[in-house]
């Protein structure tokens, strides 16, 4: 690997830098890849740093963000026909549906718990004499636990996976050429687990400038440096400024589970359509512990349908690095951190929630 070269001084020092490294240059558009890294960057305005000619795009790096109504519909079917206890994340407890959510079951007596891990579910299970549903949700960062816990093997637990592998994504957000991707901020968490070897195959194909980065804003400037300075100098290179928490093979244990129990899966991702082998489905020898084959007959009549309210919503288009979220005609008028249309505005790691939050928005 090619050591990252650090620059003497701080953010002042790299701005100029980068400023300097622009002059006269053709525009040149960078998508980071996670939620963690625009809260860094819209937090302390990074972008304000940057030059005109340079542009900071988020992409889908928002696991709640990226899962279609499809799936929650499913959920809510699910909730409706069958008296189980159903836990969740905070975050996905608030997506809505047709002005429906996790939060609007459970205000109505069902039994919808959140948690802060899935193993907070599998306790539950075990004092539990009914069938408890988890929603798996989450990239590589969080998919070793839902293997464990399946591979716990509780009788009365199961797991109802909406769980993405990441690095498809990145190759289709490629192949669909709409965004003009010229160089990636790989997300710190997801490469603590698939290791720096995982993106060789996006470097390969596509020969785009690759960094991945930690979450402090020297590392997101730092990383921004280095991608353009690659540009310049012809080179698709792929570095890891996050050396301090990610190695190049990764968490080779955490790769084992998750392979173990997870086969992949041509799947749906909000705004990008389906994305090829990026569906975390449970193993077929599993199965036990998969609430969509456990619930087979329940899944039987339903049908997906939109909902009209999101029509105008600009989601998609967020996560695939067209818009910002302030160009979306619904941001901060009909789509507010209150009553959320769309889920960029539900999560916390969502863009349109986080320039709601940092731009003055009060609740």
């Amino acid at each position: 690997m090619i050591p990252v070269e650090k620059v003497k001084g701080g953010i002042k020092e790299l701005s100029a830098k980068i400023k300097k490294e622009m002059e006269g240059k053709e525009q040149i558009r960078l998508m980071h890849l996670c939620g963690t890294h625009e809260d860094t960057v819209t937090k302390f305005n990074l972008r304000s740093l940057l030059p005109s000619n340079l542009k900071l795009l988020s992409g889908p790096g928002c696991p709640v963000c990226i899962i279609p109504d499809a799936d929650l519909q499913m959920v809510f079917h699910l909730i409706d026909k069958e008296n189980i206890i159903f836990t969740t994340f905070g975050d996905m407890a608030r997506v809505p549906f047709e002005k429906k959510s996790l939060f609007y079951y459970r205000s109505k007596g069902y039994d919808i718990r959140i948690v802060y891990s899935i193993f907070d579910a599998v306790e539950i299970a075990r004092e539990s004499d009914k069938q408890i549903v988890h929603f798996g949700i989450g990239f590589e960062t969080t998919m070793p636990s839902t293997a464990l816990a399946v591979l716990d093997g509780v009788e009365n637990f199961s797991v109802f996976s909406s769980h993405r592998f990441f690095i498809p994504a990145m190759e289709y957000l490629l192949s669909l050429g709409e965004a003009n991707i010229d160089g990636f901020i790989n997300p710190g968490h997801v490469s603590t687990i698939v290791g720096i070897k995982a993106y060789e195959r996006v470097k390969e194909e596509y020969g785009v400038p690759q960094v991945i980065a930690g979450f402090e804003p020297y590392d997101v400037m730092l990383a921004v440096y280095q991608i353009i300075k690659a540009m310049h100098e012809g080179d698709g290179l792929l570095l890891n400024e996050y050396s301090r928490a990610v190695r190049y093979d990764g968490n080779v244990r955490a790769q084992k589970v998750m392979d173990e129990v997870f086969a992949r899966e041509d799947w749906e991702w909000r705004g990008l359509g389906t994305v090829p082998n990026s569906g975390g489905a449970i193993a077929k020898k599993y199965e036990d512990f998969d609430a969509i084959k456990l619930f087979e007959d329940v899944f039987a009549d339903f049908s997906p349908k939109e909902d009209k309210r999101k029509r105008a919503c600009k989601c998609g288009d967020v996560l695939r690095g067209l818009m910002m979220p302030d160009e979306c005609p619904l941001f901060t008028k009909a789509c507010t951190p209150r009553d959320p249309i769309g889920p960029c505005m539900v999560s916390f790691e969502g863009t349109c929630n986080i320039w709601a939050k940092y731009g003055g928005y009060q609740v």
